[in-house]
């Protein structure tokens, strides 16, 4: 009763006329980026979080997790009329329902990727409701050591469930946390990393970090790899509306592909595009005929689809039960929460209900809006496809210098912007992920603290990582996993070295 009580508290809020422009902005702009290839919702978020400074944090949340939420709609869109995945998350999407577009079916492909979407978006927000405020009652606990325990734990599993090289994804972690130390030492106010340079003091912003490696390198590979749109004629969209027999065939995909996305959607590194894959997996393993599998089976649609959905509710339950990111959207979410003053972490739900509650309830109208606007809308999103990419890549990147520079208004910001957006594009050609830079460039300030004030607590003692259950649990299960990820790694190559 207490939630219900709590959740028409976040219905009122959500529904102010600022809140409620700002979820309709959020859900129209996530689906038009998950619709067209290119930026991303990172990177979108990342250009968006500049204007929310002048608004209340929940505002702020509202609009940016409506981005997130709205581009695993838009991005099946891409998949089934073009072949071309908006997001990678919708990249199994392809397979299934592009084949039924080029059959004549685009219309019920479509149609069963949004009902299929807002039916486990709404089964997502159901456990994210259920699980995020024991989860935070239990974290309230913690102390600096557990703390840092979790932390550790989270990047750690993010560098174990990496989808390319377990050692370059832990470079690149490595890495982030490098760069997140430069500026003033937090507990002895002492410059380190700075190279004598005054505009270094105030450390290297998240904002110009993230739009170089999610917006300007993105850019540069799909300009360097010249996209061409080519939506397919037959898709004259008809049959919108999913047929008996398609609801017979994707109900059980659905309710499957929302449960293996809800379960990986909250681990740190799988997000939403592991969800999809594994949820492809699972259909072709039940079904009967996994032969046709590739061929147009609406199965491989309504699986992914809803996994990826469910995924992206669940991603906000370590964020707001823990403070902790699962994947990039959710880390500059945290740092948007850091930016407007809000203290993450295990109190955020008790400190801060109106921003819980007015989100859970955003998350709902925008689902439902989502529905809404996505099947009318069809028709627009395929005249957008059409639009040439050497036409949009100058606007983005205009976007992303108003952005960086309106921050501070320093050319440093837009020189850091660049320079990152540069790296990014190498670390991309090189196959580095950029998830595990950006997760430990927003985690690092929070764990060196935690480390710090836990040995202070001790006295300098590193026996109080070990002295408490959790913590000692939590980086047992942290060592374990590392060596046994690069213990992995290292009898891969002794066996390709052997053959």
């Amino acid at each position: 009763m207490e939630i219900l009580t709590h959740l028409l508290e976040g219905f009122r809020i959500t529904l102010e006329p600022l809140n409620f422009l700002f979820c309709f902005l959020g859900v129209l702009i996530g689906t038009f980026i998950g619709v067209l290839p290119g930026i991303g919702p990172t990177g979108t978020v990342t250009l968006l979080l500049p204007v929310t400074y002048s608004v209340s944090p929940v505002s702020a949340i509202i609009l940016l997790a409506g981005v997130y939420y709205g581009a695993m709609y838009g991005g099946s869109t891409t998949s089934i009329l073009v072949n071309i995945p908006g997001e990678a998350a919708s990249i199994v999407t392809c397979l299934d329902g592009y084949q039924m577009a080029k059959k004549g079916r685009a219309g019920a492909a479509l149609g069963i990727s949004a009902f299929g979407s807002f039916i486990a978006g709404t089964l997502g927000l159901i456990g994210l409701m259920l699980l995020a405020i024991p989860l935070a009652n239990a974290a309230l606990k913690f102390g600096p050591p557990e703390y840092f325990a979790l932390m550790c734990l989270g990047l750690t599993i993010l560098i174990f469930m990496a989808r390319g090289s377990t050692i370059k994804s832990l470079i690149m972690a490595t890495f982030g946390l490098f760069v997140s130390y430069i500026g003033i030492d937090p507990i002895t106010g002492q410059p380190r990393f700075t190279f004598g340079i005054p505009e270094l003091g105030d450390g290297v912003g998240l904002i110009p970090v993230a739009m170089g490696l999610f917006g300007v390198s993105e850019v540069l590979i799909n300009v360097e790899k010249n996209l061409k749109q080519g939506v397919i004629e037959e898709t004259r969209i008809k049959g919108l509306l999913p047929n008996v027999q398609d609801w017979r065939d994707s109900t059980p995909s659905i309710l499957r592909g929302s449960l293996v996305g809800f379960l990986l959607g909250i681990l740190p590194g799988a997000g939403a595009a592991i969800a999809s894959f594994v949820s492809y997996g699972v259909e072709k393993k039940v079904s009967k005929y996994p032969e046709k599998f590739g061929t147009g089976m609406i199965q491989g649609v309504a699986g992914p689809e809803s996994a990826n959905n469910a995924a992206s509710s669940s991603a906000f339950i370590p964020l707001f039960s823990l403070g902790l990111p699962s994947n990039s959207v959710i880390a500059i979410l945290l740092g948007a929460l850091i930016i407007h003053g809000v203290r993450t972490g295990p109190s955020l739900i008790q400190e801060h209900p109106e921003l819980f509650w007015g989100t859970v309830a955003s998350m709902y109208i925008g689902n439902v809006l989502l529905l809404i606007l996505n099947l009318p809308l069809i028709g627009i999103w395929v005249r957008i496809l059409k639009i040439p990419y050497y036409i949009l890549f100058p606007l983005i990147l205009l976007f992303c210098i108003i952005g960086t520079f309106s921050l501070n208004n320093s050319l440093v910001d837009v020189f850091f912007m660049v320079l990152f957006g540069v790296m990014g594009y190498f670390f991309r050609k090189l196959e580095y992920e950029m998830a595990p830079f950006i997760l430990a460039f927003v985690l690092a300030p929070m764990l060196e603290l935690a480390f710090r004030q836990s040995l202070i607590i001790s006295n300098g003692s590193f026996t109080i990582f070990f002295k408490r259950p959790i913590s000692a649990t939590g980086l047992l299960l942290a060592i374990a996993l590392f060596f046994t990820s690069v213990w992995g790694f290292g009898r891969k190559n002794k066996k390709e070295n052997y053959e």
